[in-house]
């Protein structure tokens, strides 16, 4: 009997094993597609901006968005965490220019712009939310060590 026990530990770690592998293999992938794709896209829109000689700011916004979500997938790739704060900025840049487009097409402001300014004031305030609670309440192994040791010595 033990030795049959002992024979399914070694075929389950043998399977965790291939299986952890196999997940961080198509993990690397779907991370590299996504970043080939996104710069793909920026350089394309890019050239497309050059081709036509000049650039609005509705435009150097989209591709401050191509960088930001660049930046997020690079840190992403490091640390396999999602900064949710890119997330937000993404968020804030697109109504900034939702914003910007709606205010150049329209003769007269109106209280529709309103909305898009609501909505980036409460993006503002996730982000500070997000920076205090990450601060304050981190789950970092490493953090938590400093912080047992900061204890200990006090």
């Amino acid at each position: 009997m033990p030795k049959n026990n002992a024979s399914n530990r070694k075929g389950n770690q043998w399977m965790a094993k291939w299986g952890d592998r196999t997940s961080d293999f198509l993990h690397f992938l779907g991370l590299f597609g996504l970043g080939f794709f996104n710069l793909w896209a920026a350089i394309s829109f890019f050239v497309h901006c050059l081709e036509r000689g000049h650039i609005t700011i509705d435009e150097i916004l989209l591709l401050f968005i191509f960088l930001e979500i660049g930046a997020m997938i690079g840190i992403y790739f490091k640390t396999h965490k999602m900064p949710v704060r890119f997330l937000i900025y993404i968020g804030i840049t697109s109504l900034t220019r939702y914003l910007i487009g709606d205010i150049s097409h329209h003769d007269e402001p109106n209280y529709s712009m309103l909305y898009p300014c609501l909505g980036i004031l409460l993006l503002a305030i996730s982000v500070v939310a997000v920076r205090f609670a990450a601060h304050q309440f981190s789950t970092d192994p490493l953090e938590e060590g400093k912080q047992v040791q900061q204890d200990e010595t006090a």
